[in-house]
């Protein structure tokens, strides 16, 4: 096709050229180098990019392929319930495996904007809290939504979606995040924005949550004593290691101390293999008081004193409570060498009006 003599063909580059393109410069050894860098490193980043993209559409198609079979195929009743496993058999190939393809039949029959979407029909979101096809396969690579399938509520999925895009977070991170409940907490906290400020690096930090979520408990929130909700805690350890984060390790209940010649009892003993540190919890069925405060500092001092070994940090206390007011906390708190934590638990879950109004807020910001 002859091409009109008035009109120019539109070409674009693969790269952001560099200013000096058009035009003589004498640019030094470190900026060669430099601009080669960046190049690569603007070429790699494209590729990877691109390749994440395809292997999540492809993984699209190939749920496609499958729910369109299991509806519609000649022989489909020949296979019925082994249909993926005979056809991972069948295919034989290295990465198209029985697990890929389960996954990929349920990543199509989970986000339907998507197959509008490579339609060539609109994407935008058919509805305020449904993540446009175009910011998935854009901004989330397959790992990432194969990790945010794992949450069977929409209203969490697009949560963590939007989260994860606005963050940046990788898919350790964005598992970390829902493996502790960050959605529940969120939806619990007076001050949601705060808590989902950028993470700061935990390594050599302790970062204690608040509120806590203990709804895994099954506790009724008017019926429950501090001896009930240890217990429960205790029964319910797996999760509740969960809850604490990374690096927990559970070492006693109950831990008994002398002081004074006299007995004395921490109600929840961990040692944090990160921090290398013990952290003491003692737990409380009533709102924040400062005279809780003085016995868990009191409990710190002692495990300072008597409990540290070489090698480890410095001792921390959290005290658990139902209600605190934060400037009793911060007065309570003013003036004590040791590392001291005052946060809140809740037993019940918020409720989804508002988880909405503030995800409403959140994807103002991608």
């Amino acid at each position: 096709m002859k091409q009109n003599e008035n009109e120019q063909t539109e070409i674009s580059a693969p790269y952001e050229l560099p200013e000096w393109w058009n035009k003589k410069h004498d640019f030094s050894f470190g900026e060669l180098a430099s601009a080669v860098q960046k190049l690569h490193e603007s070429s790699y980043s494209s590729a990877v990019k691109a390749v994440n993209r395809i292997a999540t559409v492809r993984n699209y198609v190939i749920g496609f392929y499958i729910v369109e079979y299991e509806q519609n195929g000649k022989d489909r009743a020949e296979y019925g319930s082994k249909l993926i496993k005979t056809l991972a058999e069948k295919i034989g190939r290295k990465g198209l495996n029985e697990t890929l393809l389960k996954i990929s039949r349920a990543f199509y029959l989970n986000y339907p904007q998507i197959k509008d979407y490579l339609q060539g029909k609109s994407a935008i979101a058919s509805h305020q809290f449904e993540t446009s096809a175009e910011l998935l396969l854009s901004k989330l690579s397959f790992s990432h939504i194969r990790e945010i399938m794992t949450v069977e509520d929409k209203l969490a999925r697009f949560f963590y979606e939007t989260e994860c895009i606005k963050c940046c977070w990788s898919v350790k991170e964005l598992r970390r995040q829902i493996s502790t409940n960050l959605f529940f907490r969120v939806g619990a906290s007076k001050n949601p924005e705060k808590l989902l400020e950028p993470l700061k690096n935990t390594e050599n930090a302790l970062s204690i949550k608040d509120p806590f979520t203990f709804e895994f408990l099954g506790l009724k929130a008017e019926v429950f004593s501090e001896s009930d909700l240890e217990n429960a805690l205790i029964d319910h350890l797996q999760e509740f290691l969960l809850e604490l984060g990374k690096g927990f390790c559970f070492e006693a209940r109950q831990k008994r101390m002398i002081i004074d010649d006299e007995y004395y009892f921490a109600d929840l003993v961990f040692y944090n293999r990160i921090l290398h540190c013990s952290v003491i919890i003692e737990l409380k069925d009533d709102e924040f008081k400062h005279a809780d405060l003085s016995q868990l500092n009191a409990y710190v001092s002692y495990f300072r004193e008597n409990e540290m070994h070489e090698g480890d940090n410095p001792p921390v206390g959290i005290l658990l409570c139902t209600r605190k007011g934060k400037k009793m906390v911060e007065y309570a708190l003013a003036g004590l060498d040791n590392k001291l934590f005052v946060s809140t638990y809740m037993l019940a879950l918020p409720d989804t009006k508002t988880l909405e109004d503030f995800l409403l807020k959140e994807t103002e910001k991608i």
